[in-house]
């Protein structure tokens, strides 16, 4: 990926991102103390869908919440199928 690339993915990203407030502090959840600020952003912001390579830890404490934590790509797979079906 070129440095515009990078730019332009960025830019686009930012452009959909919505920010989210921390209302609420869940802590603690996981065993791991640096995962809890990935959690608690992904519940106060109403997530459905948590995207992280760090299953492991994350997967079972998102799950309390009705978060489905996966891989990216089969988040991606996931949303895809469900727009087809639209």
């Amino acid at each position: 990926m070129t440095i515009r690339e990078a730019g332009s993915f960025l830019d686009a990203i930012l452009a959909t991102a919505v920010p989210v407030e921390m209302r609420f502090l869940w802590r603690p959840r996981l065993k791991d103390p640096s995962d809890e600020m990935v959690l608690e952003t992904a519940v106060n912001g109403n997530c459905d869908y948590l995207a992280t390579f760090n299953l492991r830890h994350l997967r079972e404490a998102a799950a309390l919440f009705g978060i489905k934590a996966a891989v990216p790509g089969q988040i991606s797979r996931e949303m895809r199928s469900e727009y087809e079906k639209e």
